[in-house]
């Protein structure tokens, strides 16, 4: 026997004691997970409660919104008016500071998760663009009318995310997570969110 030839069988004995080794450690590993049953994940509510609380911050909206501020302020029959256009980021997501309603259906593999209904996490007026600003005649504009003006802007802008349905492409987007951080063990979920009733 060369000593080439047993180089190679000591490394294909070793490749094999190594991918044996693997093996064995992730069929124990797979017990251990699916509580003693072979190739098995049982997933609880613990576990369920912890990959929530832990892509909370991931279940998120992001859109950016654009809409028209008009403001106008008449003092002592003189008026003042400015039109901006108003650039804001839109933060929409869950709250899941608290614990949701979780039911686990260990028979049939599915899981069950109720969840508040997404909301206006934040809003960040990024820009306000002047395009016409005309004083009045003893009403000149203020440091208090800019700040009134920014005020608008990010009531506007939450009203115009309403409106581009950020609300529900949140919730989509959890329901997509959700189904796939769990199938990967086999179960199906199935979320739904608490809407108040007419909403």
């Amino acid at each position: 026997m060369s000593l080439a030839w047993r180089g190679s069988i000591g490394l294909t004995l070793t490749a094999l004691a190594l991918v044996l080794g693997l093996a064995g450690g992730w069929a124990a590993n797979r017990l251990v997970a699916g509580g003693g049953v072979a190739g098995r994940t049982v997933v609880d509510q613990s576990m369920v409660v912890d990959r929530l609380q832990a892509v909370a911050k991931l279940i998120t909206t992001e859109a950016l919104v654009r809409d028209v501020v008009t403001y106008r302020n008449t003092w002592l029959g003189s008026t003042k008016r400015s039109l901006v256009i108003a650039t804001g980021k839109v933060l929409v997501g869950l709250d899941l500071s608290t614990t949701p309603a979780i039911r686990i259906d260990q028979t049939n593999h599915r899981i069950s998760i109720q969840l508040p209904p997404a909301r206006l996490l934040g809003i960040d007026v990024v820009d306000l663009k002047t395009y016409d600003e005309q004083r009045g005649l003893w009403n000149p504009f203020h440091p208090a009318d800019r700040d009134t003006i920014f005020l608008l802007a990010r009531h506007q802008l939450a009203r115009a995310a309403g409106d581009l349905a950020v609300i529900e492409h949140a919730e989509a987007s959890a329901r997509d997570l959700l189904g796939h951080m769990f199938a990967e063990h086999g179960y199906v979920v199935e979320v739904t969110f608490d809407h108040p009733e007419g909403s």
